[in-house]
């Protein structure tokens, strides 16, 4: 059934056995968020193929039809066909609909500076709580009107384009790299290019990096002097045939499994040389006692292969692979001793804060955590039945759905808060747990 047809709450069973079993993770958000932008904005027609079918995928591409961009979708087939438009926005007013899309409130508020005309972008009430007065900032520097409509500089965001009179921007890097990213990316199209600083303590920087390669696979050109310093030239993009690789924050839910368990998972599609640096998280997971085999770099069917074993408390920095930090925190109730996540105060401005709430259901969970401003040290104890509150995260659903797989009586509550970005995850953690294959689709099955 599809996701918004699950029930209010489902009960995930236990396993009795190490799950054994191989997964390929549906396509990248972001890759596909980002390639979606570079084609609309290119000359001629591109095909994106590989592309995730979820909430925030066809949210940037209804935000992107509303701006006049065509697209046409073939959703079913994970498919785009882009028609670009030489770098203009083709419509002079558009009211944009973000939902709980963080990506496309940033992304497509900077990419409105490349219109003529005014536009408004709204979204849930959460989405009225997340900042976004740095962009902003950066946007009234470029010659725009930009002005939020909450307070706290949040949205709804109104943009009011009459042509960008600078080259130059700084940018606060401390609060999301999706406002650099979003900047970045219409840099190419902007009169003279732009200058691009990073401003502050940088946050999830692996994603800059991401950002910078898709622009490049459209033509886009940018130096850099240093991590700080972008020099984005006025070339434009380029249409081109493109396929988006697995999403690596998803396949920490499958290598987190394997690790819980005590099983065997091989995911397939993703590498050492993978654009994501999510992939990292298997590092942390080796560091916890598992075993972990990488396919050769340039490999033509690259994979990890994770095989868990006696697991052990770490101390780390998640700063750098913040979206895995409840996948951790799941595995960190098996393991010997505390671990402790460091670095990641930018999560609270997330769907929801998921630090203090994270933390809250993990105490729910029989667990004792020490929550501080910027992570949390979690201890682990003899765990209890709990139905876990995902205050409309997906992340948070999807992580602490795996404690169940060895805990008995976990209930995740609103489980279709998972089609934000994985809509048929119920189905692959069913399958994967049977020692089934899973098959990509847009379905999601009633009980894992």
């Amino acid at each position: 059934m599809p996701p918004q047809s699950l029930p209010n709450q489902l009960p995930i069973n236990t396993v009795d056995h190490p799950i054994s079993g191989r997964v390929r993770p549906p396509g990248s958000k972001s890759i596909t968020n980002r390639a979606v932008i570079c084609a609309a904005l290119a000359q001629g027609t591109s095909q994106l193929t590989g592309v995730l079918d979820s909430d925030d995928t066809r949210v940037m591409v209804d935000g992107l039809t509303a701006l006049g961009f065509a697209i046409e979708a073939d959703w079913p087939n994970h498919r785009l066909t882009v028609s670009g438009s030489g770098g203009r926005i083709p419509a002079d007013t558009a009211t944009i609909d973000c939902q709980a899309s963080g990506t496309t409130m940033r992304f497509l508020a900077a990419v409105t500076s490349l219109g003529h005309g005014s536009y408004r972008l709204d979204g849930t009430p959460r989405m009225r709580q997340r900042p976004i007065g740095d962009l902003l900032t950066a946007l009234r520097s470029l010659g725009l009107q930009a002005e939020a409509g909450s307070p706290g500089q949040c949205p709804p965001v109104t943009v009011t384009a009459t042509g960008i009179t600078a080259a130059a921007v700084t940018i606060a890097g401390n609060t999301s790299s999706q406002f650099a990213s979003g900047l970045a990316l219409a840099g190419p199209c902007m009169p003279h290019g732009l200058a691009l600083e990073l401003a502050g303590t940088l946050v999830s920087t692996p994603y800059l990096t991401l950002t910078r390669r898709v622009m490049e696979a459209f033509g886009g050109h940018c130096d850099l002097p240093d991590e700080r310093h972008w020099q984005i030239a006025a070339t434009g993009y380029t249409n081109c045939d493109y396929c988006v690789e697995p999403d690596a924050s998803a396949a920490s839910y499958f290598a987190a499994a394997a690790a819980i368990t005590g099983g065997t998972v091989e995911i397939i599609g993703l590498g050492r040389d993978s654009l994501q640096g999510d992939v990292a998280f298997c590092e942390m997971l080796e560091q916890m006692g598992c075993r972990v085999w990488w396919s050769e770099d340039g490999s033509t069917a690259p994979s990890i292969v994770v095989r868990g074993g006696s697991l052990r408390g770490i101390d780390v920095d998640m700063n750098a692979v913040s979206d895995t930090v409840m996948t951790l925190a799941a595995v960190a109730l098996f393991a010997d001793g505390p671990t402790t996540i460091r670095n990641v105060a930018h999560i609270r401005d997330k769907e929801t804060d998921r630090i203090s709430d994270l933390t809250c259901e993990l105490r729910r969970l029989g667990a004792t955590v020490d929550e501080r401003s910027d992570g949390l040290t979690i201890v682990p104890a003899p765990l209890r039945p709990a139905a876990i509150e995902t205050y409309d995260d997906h992340r948070m659903a999807m992580s602490l759905a795996l404690v169940g797989l060895r805990s008995p009586g976990v209930t995740i509550l609103d489980p279709a808060c998972v089609g934000k970005t994985f809509p048929n995850y119920w189905d692959a953690l069913r399958a994967i747990t049977a020692g089934i294959e899973p098959i990509a689709s847009s379905t999601s099955s009633a009980r894992v």
